[in-house]
């Protein structure tokens, strides 16, 4: 694995470490602020330029390699020409809309379907317009096709609609998880080591501040809860991924910020606590919390929309509410809380699912089967 900044100790991963390649990653990533600070994109929209070059294709090109499969490349990691110079076997997973969009990670417009031209720019954009030169970038250095791989079947329909892509060869494998790391660990045990009280039902939710990422839909979350006031008296919610805020919301429930959480272990604990995961998300490829805690036995509770019907099997392996209907969310919420027999039977489904679908051996042959296919067809 070749990555620009290995933080883990793995041999088998490699990082280039001399002072000269930190140094250019960190006058990159300024310059970058500074010409996004002049595209004004909208709020809180993730974005890459992709911009400058690096010395990867060459290491690339020099190696024995056979197939190179790239996956998260941003963050200057390469420019979008550097991999037009790449001259081996290429797949590519994508991990969100970015590949097949201008900069945006997440896209709401039709710009990425339609191409991207003067006349469809986004109104909550202002300044440069650097999504369509983004794009046009992409349209000149991509004139080859290679394998696509997305991890959610709804991510290869939009690869499929895309003005980019849309006769270039996809498919869907999912992404693989450890399922002897995150399995099922006794549910009151875990409780009280995270101090959460035992005779309570927890609902858990989590994000990277979750509350400013309008595609999470902690907003959406939010118009749920308060629907449930009154209804569920023994309900009290686990949010992970953020700090307990100065002015925190009113949710009529009792509520337990665990702030970030930096290792598996710890995420692991939270999710075997928790007598059901919600995902309230309005965009999302395959979100490893919602893979992560069905590995673990806990239902998880979502909107039908986006890669989430990948995950979650309604009513055998959690909940899918109708898109963006916080009263049928919350409706999903009561379902899978109110009768704890049914929530263990949908825990002991979830956890089955998973190692079915995520686990190593099983996208590992499947990765392998397409790696031959790629290789023959050359």
């Amino acid at each position: 694995m070749h990555v620009n900044k290995s933080t883990t100790g793995d041999h088998t991963v490699y990082s280039p470490n001399s002072p000269l390649f930190k140094i250019s990653n960190q006058l990159k990533s300024q310059l970058i602020k500074i010409i996004n600070d002049l595209a004004k994109f909208a709020p809180n929209t993730p974005t890459s330029l992709a911009l400058f070059p690096s010395n990867w294709p060459k290491l690339i090109n020099g190696s024995d390699l056979d197939v190179v499969h790239l996956h998260w490349i941003c963050g200057e990691m390469m420019s979008i020409e550097d991999i037009r110079k790449i001259k081996k076997t290429i797949t590519w997973t994508l991990h969100d809309m970015w590949t097949f969009s201008g900069a945006e990670h997440i896209n709401y417009g039709k710009r990425w379907q339609e191409g991207y031209s003067s006349s469809n720019g986004s109104p909550s954009d202002s300044g440069l317009d650097l999504n369509r030169w983004t794009w046009a970038r992409k349209r000149r250095a991509w004139n080859k096709p290679f394998q696509l791989i997305t991890p959610s079947h709804w991510l290869e329909s939009c690869v499929k609609q895309s003005a980019l892509f849309s006769d270039w060869p996809v498919t869907t494998i999912h992404n693989a998880i450890d399922c002897d790391k995150w399995k099922p660990m006794e549910k009151s045990t875990c409780k009280q080591i995270l101090g959460l009280p035992t005779d309570k039902h927890i609902l858990a939710f989590g994000a990277m501040d979750g509350k400013n990422t309008y595609h999470k839909g902690f907003d959406l979350l939010t118009e749920c809860l308060k629907k449930l006031r009154g209804q569920i008296h023994d309900l009290e919610l686990v949010v992970f991924g953020k700090n307990k805020p100065k002015d925190p919301i009113d949710f009529g429930f009792p509520v337990h910020y665990l702030g970030h959480i930096f290792d598996d272990i710890s995420l692991a604990i939270i999710y075997n606590a928790a007598d059901a995961l919600i995902i309230p998300s309005r965009i999302d490829n395959l979100p490893n919390t919602g893979v992560e805690a069905m590995a673990c036995g806990t239902p998880v509770i979502a909107f039908d929309t986006c890669g989430l019907p990948d995950i979650v099997s309604h009513q055998e392996t959690g909940w899918l509410a109708n898109a963006f209907d916080t009263e049928d969310l919350a409706k999903g919420i009561q379902w899978v809380l109110e009768d704890e027999s049914r929530n263990r039977s949908l825990g002991r489904t979830a956890r089955l699912s998973a190692v079915e679908k995520y686990s190593y051996p099983v996208v590992a042959a499947q990765y392998m089967e397409l790696y031959h296919a790629v290789l023959k067809s050359q």
